[in-house]
């Protein structure tokens, strides 16, 4: 029997599953809330939203993602950060997760993957839990009811957490797996709960079909400004440098928070709502994400709250410090209506530098961001990992290595030639350490990099003057009003000036060191900067 089915048009006919006992299609937020709390998958939390824990998988597993490998992609794929998997082990995984779900209850729902109805994508989501629908349902963008009627999906995920792969039978390395087929049209995920896998595994499918549209995907996050769609800016960077916070100004319009595409056309947003960490998640300094985890269906995940009163406890990262919450993006209010803008004016690339060695803000030519998106650097901490006793480096190509299907010249050449195309200006921002490395110095005011970014957008440092970083070549502003001169000037801040040196010259060679990879596949323009650095 089918319940719920706001298209009964709609079938899983083509995708091969049969004998299952419901489907529920399209369910809308309140009944996919009914039905996870009938199914006893989470809790119902203030304001009404949703409070689940998917158990000991708390986070992505990129170790058991892989690619099939298949002739129309076998020369088009960076298999050396995909995994291949054998079209007959894909199969059998098919076949046997098929054969699982048989007289089981699926959820399904028809989804587009970006705002732009020239470059979405229309994606099916089928699903074993239901609060993973109602995720997927905030994360990618809702067709309206009339819609669905002609939706024809062209991408399918099928997701079943119960599902324990085999990795002798089925071409894997763990019990967990997830598996994607660009000529089957299809993802398979088995073995995990976390339900970040589906967001991502929609983000992989984009990273590899746009480029061949001449669009660039973006890890990043974007915003414009308030009477002029057309001034967009897009803020590359890893965990912990600021990626989202940065960007939800509220004197600006938040285009999206994690994932977009830069066309002929201008910016748009993947998705439709947001997944924000709420670790040391405050009312004081983030009031707009803070206002969503009381709000009606907001998926809590992995957050430890009061069983009685249902408290969320923003601190304890008992059960994961990667606790977060999802929820549709107008739940934001100063985020953007269409998930549209014109072309990006400006692109900040986020690292923070525990060397204490990179200034709070640097322009960058167009060769000089290729050069930085490809190293895509921040920087772990001591005492972050067991084992960690001074900064250590972390480059991840393109802020985003593990979501990269293509090689990561690909992205980096559309970067690079979108930014010159169209006039963009570069930002390198740092929101690490100044004074000192991690340990010794402290990390860089918030406020100031705030009044560095808000004078970079309005246009005040055009006309600054600047000067040429001696490590890195890249141009530094002498002085900005509202922040302190020495503090632009990275040396300057350091009591050893020596040890500044030392760590500066050692930082350079590290990037030099990890862009080698790169030598044979950028131009000499982009080269001249690795030597530089070295």
């Amino acid at each position: 029997m089918e319940t719920g089915k706001v298209n009964p048009a709609q079938t899983l006919d083509k995708t091969g599953i049969e004998g299952v006992a419901r489907v529920h299609y399209n369910l809308l937020e309140p009944a996919l809330i009914e039905e996870a709390l009938e199914r006893d998958e989470g809790s119902l939390g203030q304001g009404g939203a949703f409070l689940v824990s998917t158990g000991k998988h708390t986070g992505r597993s990129p170790k058991d993602k892989f690619v099939v490998d298949e002739p129309s992609v076998k020369d088009s794929i960076w298999w050396e950060n995909n995994p291949p998997m054998a079209r007959d082990a894909f199969d059998r995984l098919h076949s046997d997760m098929l054969a699982h779900v048989r007289e089981g209850e699926l959820f399904v729902q028809d989804l587009y993957a970006g705002a732009d109805p020239e470059h979405r994508l229309n994606v099916r989501v089928i699903t074993e839990l239901a609060w993973h629908n109602l995720f997927i349902r905030h994360l990618l963008r809702r067709p309206e009811l009339d819609e669905l009627e002609a939706f024809a999906p062209e991408y399918t995920i099928l997701n079943c957490p119960s599902f324990k792969a085999d990795p002798e039978r089925h071409g894997c390395r763990s019990e967990t797996v997830i598996a994607l087929s660009f000529e089957k049209k299809l993802i398979l995920i088995g073995g995990t709960s976390y339900a970040g896998e589906n967001k991502k595994s929609v983000f992989t499918l984009l990273n590899y079909l746009l480029p061949e549209k001449g669009v660039m995907p973006m890890h990043c996050s974007a915003n414009h400004a308030q009477k002029d769609a057309h001034d967009v800016a897009v803020f590359f960077g890893l965990s912990g440098t600021g990626k989202t916070t940065l960007s939800a100004d509220p004197g600006r319009v938040l285009i999206g928070d994690d994932e977009h595409g830069w066309s002929d056309t201008g910016t748009f947003n993947f998705e439709g709502g947001c997944y924000a960490k709420t670790i040391g998640l405050s009312a004081e300094a983030e009031p707009e994400i803070y206002n969503t985890t009381s709000m009606f269906g907001t998926v809590i995940e992995n957050m430890v709250f009061d069983p009685h009163t249902k408290e969320l406890d923003f601190k304890d990262d008992s059960l994961t410090p990667n606790m977060r919450c999802a929820y549709p993006l107008d739940y934001i209010p100063n985020a953007s209506e269409t998930a549209r803008g014109g072309m990006p004016r400006h692109v900040v690339m986020l690292t923070c530098d525990a060397f204490g060695v990179l200034p709070p803000i640097a322009r960058l030519t167009p060769a000089q961001a290729m050069y930085h998106f490809l190293s895509g650097f921040t920087s772990k901490v001591a005492g972050t990992e067991k084992g960690v006793t001074e900064p250590s480096p972390t480059f991840s190509t393109c802020f985003g290595a593990p979501f990269m299907p293509r090689r990561p010249e690909v992205y980096g050449a559309l970067l690079r030639d979108k930014i010159a195309q169209h006039g963009a200006t570069c930002w390198l921002v740092n929101t690490g350490w100044t004074g000192g490395a991690y340990g010794t110095g402290s990390r860089m005011p918030i406020r100031a990099t705030r009044s560095l970014l808000t004078a970079a957008l309005s246009g005040r440092l055009d006309d600054a003057e600047y000067r040429t970083d001696e490590n890195f070549g890249f141009e530094v502003p002498v002085s900005v009003d509202g922040v302190s001169d020495i503090l632009l000037h990275p040396r300057r801040t350091w009591d050893d000036k020596d040890a500044y040196d030392a760590q500066a010259a050692k930082l350079a060679g590290m990037f030099a060191d990890n862009f080698a990879q790169y030598e044979a596949h950028v131009g000499d323009d982009v080269m001249q900067i690795a030597v530089t650095a070295a």
